[in-house]
């Protein structure tokens, strides 16, 4: 009995020494004939080249001068790969050589790109990976992912850096509706690929099998696993797997070589030409990246670029506390002039915020055929080739008091649309019939109105004076959200004689300015 057991131990051994054996000789000698490169391989290179931070903090090691050396032999790609201090294996064969050289030979432009925004994005990844403590060559997914494009959006929808579908974004805690989409957000989404990953490599405990699933899903994984006869390897169950899915693991292999070892390929380094340091604040009010760029001075497309999550420009603060993320310098700049961002403009933005009816200057006009007539607005139909500048520069009025009248959300239109303009003779026009009626009704109160003693009589020419004078202004508060334009309609009153009331030199007013309103 006791020989038994020693010759099953024996054997079960030697069982196990062939099984391994097996697994390696399929690693090392699998081939195939109809390679799926991933879709981040055709990434447009000038997109890249044109990207904010790509111009404004990164720039190529001039010096380096791209090979036309021979190419590496297959056992020169293997000692690189062992030497690389990575916990998930490297494999190297057939499938990883043509990946690697498509890197290498074909893409070498977007290796170097890839190489300039990786010393932005790749202190992030590496900070989420080791929260979750798992291996840092996991960094290199977005490579194969979106070429390291926080905007990339597959033919599956899938997007962001990490390329997360919808479904699996929102189940990871990502939100993603009309004006957010976190799968863009670098932070958010690699906190929330590094839980995804670690959540299927306890699925399988094995790497290969969880960077697969991360592709195509544990449900094809597990599909291939049982049509391969449940074997939990890699390489056993890869032509069981979707076409793009086969090779995603050997194109990781290739990312993580090729991001070590490009300047043995004669790629140039990219180089830091200044170092980017952000900050970040909490908004809690609704604002647009313009009113941002408007009064600090930021261009739009570096907020655009640090803050890629916001699809509209919007950070909806008034619904909850977002983040908004800025070059360190200006992050204080925000705070302190929070206020002063918020109303910028902010019709201009948020026509849809307002909450007080909007009256057209012909409401304040008596009913009457040639009042009406004088007061009616313009109506006009958008031509071939017009825009809100040229229909306001033709009728001299501004863009924003067209959109305000037509409530349009932005300043694009399309031909044949009817626009409603009011122009400042009309509101003119408004204006002094209203102010003649106004005037009459005062001067009929003061005849009717009985004398109280003989100071009052004696000084009746004199108080008649004061009254005209105090009733040729009246004063109004400026409310969060309103425009000289609005107030100028609400009144049948012109912008200029608002300003020149005023001493104002351009259209910008803020909330709680009292502005004196004249009336004609």
């Amino acid at each position: 009995m006791k020989h038994k057991k020693i010759l099953f131990c024996l054997l079960s051994l030697a069982s196990g020494w062939w099984s391994a054996s097996a697994d390696v000789a399929i690693q090392d000698t699998i081939t195939d004939n109809h390679i799926v490169y991933p879709a981040s391989m055709d990434t447009d290179v000038n997109l890249l080249k044109n990207n904010w931070y790509m111009q404004r903090y990164a720039v190529l090691d001039s010096v380096a001068k791209r090979s036309t050396g021979t190419t590496p032999t297959d056992a020169v790609y293997k000692q690189r790969l062992q030497r690389l201090p990575n916990v998930i294996e490297m494999p190297f064969n057939s499938i990883v050589r043509s990946y690697i050289e498509m890197y290498a030979n074909r893409k070498p432009e977007l290796v170097e790109q890839m190489l300039g925004m990786s010393i932005y994005y790749m202190p992030m990844f590496e900070e989420a990976l080791e929260k979750y403590q798992l291996p840092s060559e996991l960094k290199y997914l977005p490579v194969i992912e979106s070429a390291l494009n926080p905007n990339a959006v597959s033919k599956a929808g899938a997007a962001g850096l990490w390329q997360f579908m919808t479904a699996t974004a929102t189940g990871e805690g990502l939100e993603v509706n009309s004006l957010i989409d976190e799968r863009r957000d670098p932070i958010a989404s690699s906190d929330a690929a590094a839980h995804y990953l670690k959540t299927l490599y306890g699925i399988y405990n094995d790497w290969p099998l969880a960077i697969a699933a991360y592709n195509c899903g544990p449900g094809n994984v597990n599909k291939a696993i049982k049509r391969a006869g449940d074997v939990y390897d890699y390489w056993a169950i890869y032509k069981f797997l979707p076409e793009e899915t086969r090779g995603y693991v050997p194109a990781f292999i290739a990312a993580n070589y090729i991001m070590n070892y490009y300047a043995e390929h004669g790629i140039s380094h990219a180089l830091a030409r200044r170092p980017i340091i952000t900050d970040t604040v909490h908004v809690n009010q609704k604002v647009h990246f313009q009113q941002i760029s408007d009064v600090m001075g930021i261009p739009i497309e570096e907020l655009r670029s640090l803050n890629p999550q916001y699809r509209q420009d919007i950070i909806p603060g008034h619904i909850k506390p977002y983040h908004l993320i800025l070059p360190s310098v200006q992050a204080y700049c925000y705070v302190a002039n929070e206020d002063t961002i918020i109303n910028h403009n902010r019709s201009q933005f948020f026509t849809r915020d307002e909450v007080e009816p909007y009256t057209p200057a012909s409401s304040l006009v008596a009913s009457s055929s040639s009042s009406a007539s004088a007061s009616s607005p313009k109506t006009h139909i958008v031509k071939k080739g017009e825009t809100l500048k040229s229909i306001a520069t033709k009728y001299g009025v501004t863009v924003e008091s067209i959109r305000s009248a037509n409530n349009l959300s932005s300043t694009k239109v399309k031909t044949g649309t009817k626009l409603t303009i009011y122009t400042d003779d009309t509101l003119t026009a408004s204006a002094s019939k209203t102010g003649s009626a106004a005037a009459s009704a005062k001067t009929a109160a003061a005849a009717n109105k009985p004398a109280t003693s003989t100071t009052s009589k004696k000084s009746k020419t004199s108080t008649t004076k004061k009254q005209s004078t105090t009733a040729s202004t009246t004063t109004h508060t400026v409310k969060a959200g309103e425009s000289l334009e609005r107030i100028a309609r609400k009144y049948g009153v012109s912008v200029e004689s608002i300003k020149k009331a005023n001493g104002l030199k351009s259209n910008m007013i803020h909330p709680k300015d009292k502005l004196k309103i004249p009336k004609k």
